[in-house]
């Protein structure tokens, strides 16, 4: 096996690459460095690079009057990693490093039934619903009305309507 000098071992059979040789494939590849996860390990756990394929949903812009709201909104809830990207502007990254987006002004919620609906999966929804409430959101969709599924739905303080999703046990 080759050994390449910054890489982890997880159970003695993979090598994955550490940040700083992240940052240098990155680099190389000519990627924007704002498409990096902000840190490589969480929880103990080594984390790969988000996914590039043809067809992933990468980007979202949430509307929002107030950003600082929507920033602490998101980070309390979910967790959400914040940056000031190059042109000043707020982005996140969501909690697993997959999905960017940045708070734009200017353009209102979508007032209306919705008509793509994006779910944030979440560890436990009930524990989720008491978040949103706790961070100034509505609760639009308890828990159990697309049962089997573990579903809800919030508003954000912005006004913007999204799905939670729990995997079964």
């Amino acid at each position: 096996m080759m050994v390449i000098e910054g890489n982890a071992t997880i159970g003695g059979q993979f090598r994955l690459p550490t940040k700083p040789i992240l940052d240098a494939v990155f680099d190389a590849a000519h990627l924007s460095a704002s498409r990096v996860p902000p840190t490589v390990t969480r929880n103990e756990e080594i984390l790969m690079p988000p996914t590039l394929s043809n067809g992933k949903i990468c980007y979202l812009e949430i509307p929002t009057n107030d950003i600082a709201r929507s920033v602490a909104f998101y980070q309390g809830v979910f967790g959400w990693k914040t940056r000031t990207r190059g042109d000043g502007q707020i982005a996140f990254d969501d909690g697993a490093g997959e999905v960017s987006g940045t708070w734009v002004k200017g353009r209102g919620p979508f007032s209306g039934d919705p008509g793509v609906l994006i779910y944030i999966m979440v560890d436990s929804a009930a524990a989720t619903i008491d978040a949103v409430r706790a961070h100034g959101g509505e609760v639009v969709q308890e828990i159990g009305a697309d049962a089997p599924e573990i579903t809800a739905r919030f508003r954000d303080p912005a006004g913007n309507v999204f799905g939670l999703y729990q995997q079964p046990a």
